[in-house]
C-alpha cells in the first residue's frame, strides 16, 4: 500500500542515563480521519543513553515508514536535541551521536518534503507508551 505522506511519532528512553533503553515509533497515514496507523515499533535496545535511544527511535520509525513509498514525511519527536540537530540549528557535539544523525539524514533524503517538529511529551503519548511497554517487558 502506497501513501502520499506519513507522520512519524517517535520516542526513545532510558531508565538511568545510561540505562536499560527502548524505542517506540508510530507511522500514520494522515489522509484519513482519524489517521490510520500503518506501522509501529516497540523494542528494547540494550543499555544506552537517552539521546542514543531518541535517535534510534527516529531511525526505526523511518525504516518502518519506507515501504509505504510516501513523498512527504512529518516527523514528530519530543527530543528537542534530535530535531534541532537534524535541522542543522544545533551542532552534534557528542561524537557517538554523529553516525546516528547521519543515518537519520540519509533516510530523510528519500523524501521530497521533510517536516521536522518538536512536540511536547503530551502530544507524543503513543510513542512513549511503546517505549515503556518494551521496557516493562524487561
Amino acid at each position: 500500500m502506497n501513501v502520499d505522506e506519513v507522520v512519524i511519532y517517535c520516542d526513545g528512553g532510558a531508565r538511568g542515563n545510561p540505562g536499560p533503553a527502548a524505542i517506540g515509533a508510530v507511522v500514520l497515514d494522515p489522509s484519513t480521519d482519524p489517521p490510520t496507523p500503518l506501522a509501529t515499533v516497540s523494542e528494547r535496545i540494550g543499555v544506552t543513553t537517552n539521546n542514543v535511544a531518541e535517535y534510534r527511535a527516529l531511525i526505526a520509525g523511518l525504516e518502518a515508514a519506507a515501504p509505504f513509498g510516501a513523498r512527504v514525511v512529518h516527523v514528530r519527536a519530543d527530543s528537542l536535541l534530535v530535531i534541532r540537530q537534524l535541522e542543522g540549528a544545533w551542532r552534534v557535539k557528542q561524537a557517538h551521536l554523529r553516525p546516528l544523525r547521519d543515518a537519520a539524514q540519509a533516510l530523510l533524503r528519500q523524501y521530497g518534503v521533510v517536516d521536522l517538529a518538536h512536540v511536547p511529551r503530551e502530544e507524543n503519548v503513543d510513542a512513549d507508551l511503546l517505549v515503556n511497554a518494551a521496557l516493562d517487558q524487561g
